[in-house]
């Protein structure tokens, strides 16, 4: 027989008092009904490793909604409850618990959405992706603290390996794919041998993936300190190749990727800049179907379009002779993310340079006089006031004048 292991000390050591106190507020209730409560996922891994993770996620054999009910009595926060799923999501304060009632899965076929019904932890823990995912922590009085591992987690977690729970894991699900590479990059593990095995015989099963799906998993990936590993990785298994042949995940796309952390910092750059750096290769047309494949959001879409249209117009930025006014019509309507982009893809430290000065500078220029300025100084209203304040614009840019002043001895020289 197995040694019980017990964590109550490291959830003491490693998280808040409130929640402390609040998961075991829940396993007395949960207790009381005649109930098991436990805490599942990604948060006792994290616990096992001594890494911060607040994120709790609860599972009773029982009902989930019920006890989300008498916790909120408590808390007096706000609670979302799904009766389909049997789960509730409760917040107070700065907190957040997701509860759910044990469950088993079946998949109707592989990439649907699961049917679930309510059944135990074992079964429940048997749902989840990974091995060093399906362990779980017991938060009844009698067992507090005691870690539940019915498929060696524990084990792989010292061994620095992720392992899917059995051999259909991939086709239920080829989300788990991404998923694997994620993890394995961010812990610093391997893939198991014979998961790396099942995940290249499943790659065509990411076609039973609808793009929404396979965007989330890529926007996750983005989500990490530093994305480029995943992809790598992915394109090293055959995984990036399968969402378009053309990605590629190499040692160019990580040094921008760098380039762009730096750019940013201390915040990590937005989603539209890592996406419009991964497509910067892309012809028109594969971006186009990228684009409608995942279902990228209008304005990354957009990101994305602007940055292969602005790879066109870094010839005219090549030109050390440029004007600035040349430098703003070309790149004034761009989006930051795909201007940001190409400054940090283009070869040539000239247009680089162009990029950098427009959004440092040139995109804030604006002429002091208004348009009532010019009316007092005789312009009638109407179309001349536009081309009058379009040329002192120009004049701005260009360094022609640099105060109020000197836009009005302008202004006043070109109506004689």
């Amino acid at each position: 027989m197995s040694e019980t292991i017990n964590l109550a000390d490291k959830i003491e050591k490693q998280l808040p008092a409130e929640l402390v106190n609040f998961m075991q507020t829940a396993g007395k209730i949960a207790a009381s009904q005649g109930q098991n409560l436990y805490l599942v996922g990604g948060i006792v891994r994290d616990l096992l490793l001594g890494k911060s993770n607040f994120d709790l996620d609860l599972v009773v054999e029982g009902d989930a909604i019920d006890l989300a009910h008498q916790l909120n009595n408590i808390k007096q926060g706000k609670i979302t409850t799904h009766p389909r799923f049997k789960t509730a999501k409760l917040k107070w304060d700065k907190w957040s618990v997701d509860l759910t009632t044990a469950r088993a899965e079946t998949y109707a076929r592989p990439g649907a959405l699961p049917s679930v019904k309510p059944d135990s932890l074992t079964s429940d823990l048997f749902r989840r992706d990974f091995t060093i995912n399906a362990m779980a922590i017991g938060l009844n009085p009698t067992r507090y603290g005691e870690l539940i591992d019915r498929y060696g987690g524990k084990n792989d977690l010292e061994r620095k390996l992720i392992r899917i729970l059995h051999d259909k894991s991939f086709i239920d699900d080829a989300t788990r794919i991404w998923r694997g590479l994620r993890y394995e990059q961010r812990l610093n593990f391997q893939l198991e041998r014979n998961t790396i095995k099942l995940l290249k015989r499943d790659i065509p099963m990411l076609d039973t993936i609808s793009g929404d799906r396979i965007r989330y998993e890529l926007e996750c990936i983005f989500h990490e300190e530093r994305p480029e590993k995943g992809l790598r990785r992915a394109e090293e298994l055959g995984v990036l190749p399968r969402l378009h042949p053309a990605l590629k995940g190499d040692s160019w796309l990580a040094e921008k990727f760098e380039s762009a952390r730096q750019l940013t910092s201390p915040t990590p750059p937005p989603i539209g800049l890592y996406l419009a750096l991964l497509t910067y290769r892309l012809s028109d047309a594969e971006n186009e179907h990228l684009i409608s494949y995942l279902r990228l959001s209008k304005p990354i879409a957009q990101t994305l379009r602007d940055s292969i249209n602005l790879t066109v117009k870094l010839k005219l930025l090549d030109d050390p002779n440029i004007m600035s006014s040349n430098i703003y019509h070309t790149l004034h309507g761009y989006s930051p993310p795909a201007l940001i982009a190409n400054s940090l893809a283009s070869e040539s430290t000239v247009a680089r340079r162009h990029i950098q000065l427009f959004l440092d500078k040139l995109c804030y220029v604006k002429p002091s006089l208004t348009g009532n300025d010019l009316q007092k100084m005789g312009i009638i209203p109407g179309p001349q006031i536009k081309e009058t304040l379009e040329q002192l614009h120009e004049a701005r840019l260009d360094g022609k004048v640099s105060s109020k002043k000197d836009e009005m001895k302008l202004v006043k020289g070109w109506l004689g």
